[in-house]
Formats: C-alpha cells, structure tokens, sequence
C-alpha cells in the first residue's frame, strides 16, 4: 500500500457560535465574540496550514444564508430527498463533508451551548462530520471563560462524530485581553497568557487532524 503524505494545508471549518446584534443596556459590544473570532482567525492565517470557511450564524440564517430563516431547524438537511435541498444547503453541507477538522468559537449562553450553534451544526447529520476531529474555543466578560458551555459542547460534538481534543482555550474577561479587531491587548507590557492556549490547541488539532485523515485514506471509513 502506497504511503499517505502528511496533509500540506487543513480544510478546516470554524463554526462561530454567537448570533447576538443587540448591544446590551450595560453598553459594551453587540457580540464580544467578534474579537475572539478575529483573533482565532488571524492565529489560523499565521499558522499557513489550513483552508478556513466561518459559518457565522448571522449570515448562515441570514437573507440569502444556507439556512435561511431556520434557526428553530424546521428542515434540517437531511429530510430533503436528494437533490431538493436548496443549492446554498447543500454547498454547506458540501463543505463540512469535505472538511479535515472542526473548530468551534462559541460564548456560554445560561452556562450551555448557544442555541444558535447546536442548530447550525445539527441541520446537518452527523456522517458530515464523522471520523474527524475538532477543538473548541469559549469565551465570556467573565474570567470562567465559557468553560461550562465548553464541556456541554464536548458531549455534542463527540455525538456528531467529529470527536473533541483534550486541549480547550478558554477566553476570559475578553474586552481586557482583546482589541475590536482581535488584536491582543498589553497587560504590563505583553499580551495575556490566555491567548497562549491558542496556538496550542491548534498544534493537537492539527496532528489529530492529520492522523485521521491518513488512516480514512489507507482503511477507508468502518461498516
């Protein structure tokens, strides 16, 4: 059997969990998470390695989004027959399929998962995103970092297939951490140790990554 090459470039989907476009009465952002998604972005396109497609649920159940105006999942992907879902779907669908590895950037909402999150991801069936692997980014205005919508988060991915790594990065306090453009901000003249699990975590995603895809391609999927 031919030796697989170690993967050049990840095709790796980011999955942003906040749909929030109020600012609240306390005043401060619309979406906190602006900043976090930026910086992870900017963190990915440093790296070189990876392809990246965002699915912000803002524009995903948008005017003209994949999943138009179905927040509440009244037609998930797989009840259409084949070939009758609308086109934009099915390039979604497309192109988590196609994916290497998974990342989630995602607030806690009443310390769970964002409901805004589970829906985009849940239109689709879990076949899209099995035997992969993904890493979850949380954050919060307070210093816990999401870290409670992080665990509940773990058990849905590991449903969807796309089994969660042990590393997690979890944002706190971030409009003390983070610039609007995703920036780091300096606490005594450098940025905060928080944003050093970042890169960590992506180094583990990316040999899971890799080791998964290698062993799909010389032993092809089970059943």
């Amino acid at each position: 059997m031919a030796a697989v090459q170690a993967v050049k470039k990840f095709k790796t989907v980011v999955f942003f969990g906040s749909a929030k476009t109020q600012v609240p009465p306390w005043g401060g952002d619309a979406r906190l998470g602006d900043r976090v998604l930026k910086h992870v972005l900017s963190v990915l396109e440093e790296r070189g390695n990876h392809e990246v497609t965002v699915f912000d649920p803002v524009t995903v159940f948008g005017a003209g989004g994949a999943l138009e105006n179905d927040g509440e999942l009244k037609a998930p992907h797989f009840f259409f027959a084949g070939g009758t879902a609308p086109p934009a779907m099915d390039a979604m669908q497309q192109t988590i399929k196609a994916a290497d590895c998974y990342l989630i950037v995602s607030p806690e909402y009443n310390h769970s998962i964002p409901p805004a999150l589970s829906s985009m991801m849940g239109h689709f069936g879990g076949s899209n995103f099995a035997h992969k692997v993904s890493g979850i980014v949380t954050y919060s205005p307070s210093p816990f970092g999401g870290m409670r919508a992080a665990v509940a988060i773990k058990i849905m991915l590991s449903e969807l297939g796309c089994c969660p790594i042990s590393k997690l990065a979890g944002i706190g306090t971030v409009a003390d951490v983070l610039n609007e453009d995703g920036t780091p901000k300096e606490i005594d003249g450098k940025p905060s140790r928080l944003l050093g699990q970042i890169p960590k975590l992506l180094i583990d995603l990316e040999w899971w990554a890799d080791a998964t895809r290698i062993h799909r391609e010389t032993h092809g999927l089970p059943g």
